[in-house]
């Protein structure tokens, strides 16, 4: 018994700390877990520890303070904007200038709930499918009084609200009871803390298992966004284990967080958004905890705060599955220079099993023919496909596609993302890749040495009279080193007339954009005995790795 007092002490007093004060992470960020379409009109959350059951509400001011509004004493809750409980309320004339005061006002009421509305504390009642239904139960209480927080006897003063565009209710999942309101006319948004015993509060939402806070963003008349606030560091812990097995060696786990926490601290392009980064490969994979093991934590904790810099800025800490044995250039990827993300060549990968590292894929030139269609770059019916260059390091940096009407040239990454589309369920997976069947380009050398043929359709010929004119066709012969053979031509001025029903296919190693961090050779590496400074720095040319901040 005694033991429990202390335990019960210990938890109220916390409680109440955090109730009248604000709640100020370090290095926080903020992440999203569903927005735009994938909004919810209504989003669940579990509290899975804590003193007791629970959650304070509140809001997160301009510095990423959560500020405390008040507690709400229930394990299973649910944010929703419509659908679960009716949109009209019957709503008190008085307000208060605490939760503690709106509660108890609350408390007077069955169905009352307290109301935090535009900076104030209010009391609503009920919830109602129509106005009409809220008015008859507004009528109900014409010509009462009631006891308010101060224990004076009040006249019964109410209107009739409808609903907001901005508002978002929370009640008890499952049920219609509602708990609590929130509409700060979108200038705040809702937040919740989970309430916690000490250590770090745990919570589910959507079968996955979160650190920290949750936001919740609802644009005008539109659902709610869910976001995730928590230290950058417990963030890289719900990263980790999903961009890399938590079985793989330490010091590639290692490897993984810093480029991992270097990323997040650097990345802005959901700003707009109303967080920092989402948790798919748009930014990096981020579900919580489920698949955290103590290998994986330690890997983050052992290198906390570290990032990756180049002349005293953070670097844009890229990464892919493999490289295919050769990393590249940013340029040579996406087309600008970038002093730290250099190619090399990587001995490394071919140390360590990597699954599915070698591809084959093979496609129709009519496929072809309707991908680039489909993609823009269209060139007639596709006849010829070749590697038209390669980088120094020996990835693709040009493919030709020639065509009846016309040839492009594709370079960058699109020499790997051309090919892939849902039209024909292929992929190529790196841009380390040869192409065969096709006749190949100028390098290939000329029809005369190679047995190939051309078209002369726009070509010109000097007569045995000496007269210049346009090729029309007929036999033509050309002078070699050996004497004059008979030219195989494609005929006439109609274009190419090579085979639109032939195939080419595409052969490659590796898994993604081939620039920054191999994971796998990551893997290699530390299996190898290197450390995840030398992987760091082996993969980011002219790094320094630092103390965020």
């Amino acid at each position: 018994m005694r033991k429990f007092f202390r335990i019960f002490f210990l938890c109220s007093l916390l409680t109440a700390i955090f109730t009248v004060s604000a709640y100020a992470a370090e290095d926080t960020l903020k992440v999203g877990l569903r927005y735009g379409s994938d909004a919810l009109a209504t989003a669940n959350l579990q509290n899975v520890t804590g003193c007791g059951w629970g959650y304070q509400v509140g809001y997160f001011d301009s510095a990423r303070n959560f500020v405390a509004l008040g507690e709400i004493d229930t394990n299973e809750i649910s944010m929703t904007v419509s659908g679960e409980v009716g949109d009209y309320h019957v709503q008190l004339g008085d307000v208060f200038t605490t939760w503690e005061e709106a509660k108890a006002a609350a408390a007077a009421f069955d169905g009352g709930y307290p109301v935090y509305l535009n900076g104030s504390y209010r009391v609503r009642i009920g919830a109602y499918a129509s106005k009409t239904d809220a008015a008859a139960a507004q009528a109900l209480y014409v010509g009462t009084s009631w006891t308010g927080p101060d224990g004076a006897a009040r006249p019964f003063d109410s209107s009739v609200v409808g609903p907001s565009v901005t508002g978002v209710t929370v009640i008890v999942t499952g049920t219609q009871t509602i708990l609590f309101q929130f509409d700060c006319s979108g200038a705040m948004n809702l937040a919740l803390h989970p309430m916690w015993d000490g250590g770090k509060a745990v919570t589910w939402f959507k079968g996955y298992k979160y650190y920290g806070d949750f936001e919740y963003l609802r644009t005008t008349g539109g659902n709610l966004s869910v976001i995730n606030v928590l230290p950058v560091d417990d963030y890289v812990k719900g990263v980790v284990p999903y961009e890399m097995s938590p079985s793989w060696p330490t010091e590639a786990l290692a490897a993984q967080a810093v480029c991992a926490r270097t990323y997040a601290m650097r990345e802005t392009k959901h700003k707009s958004d109303g967080f920092d980064v989402c948790n798919t490969t748009n930014c990096q994979v981020y579900y919580g905890l489920n698949k955290a093991t103590d290998q994986s934590d330690r890997a983050v904790e052992e290198t906390a705060g570290l990032c990756l810099y180049y002349n005293g800025k953070l670097i844009e800490a890229v990464y892919a599955s493999s490289n295919g044995g050769a990393s590249e250039d940013a340029k040579n990827v996406w087309g600008s220079e970038v002093a730290y993300l250099k190619g090399k060549i990587d001995p490394y990968e071919a140390m360590t099993t990597i699954p599915n590292y070698q591809y084959s894929v093979t496609f129709t030139l009519s496929e072809i023919t309707n991908i680039l269609n489909t993609k823009g770059y269209s060139v007639g019916q596709v006849t010829n496909v070749y590697v038209s260059a390669l980088t120094a390091t020996g990835n693709v940096a040009a493919v030709t596609f020639e065509g009846t009407t016309g040839s492009r040239t594709i370079t960058g990454e699109r020499c790997r993302t051309i090919f892939n589309s849902v039209y024909s369920g292929r992929t190529v997976y790196s841009q380390r890749y040869t192409i065969t069947g096709g006749t190949g380009g100028s390098t290939a050398g000329s029809a005369a040495t190679t047995g190939g043929s051309v078209s002369l359709g726009d070509s010109y010929v000097i007569s045995g009279s000496g007269s210049v004119g346009r090729f029309s066709g007929g036999e033509t012969y050309v002078i070699t080193g050996s004497g004059t053979e008979l030219l195989e031509t494609s005929g006439g001025s109609s274009g190419p007339s090579t085979s639109t029903s032939g195939s080419i296919t595409i052969t490659g190693t590796g898994n993604g954009h081939n620039v920054g961090l191999s994971q796998y050779g990551a893997k290699a590496m530390a299996e190898q005995g290197f450390s995840y400074e030398e992987i760091l720095h082996f993969y980011f040319t002219d790094i320094t790795i630092e103390k965020v901040g």
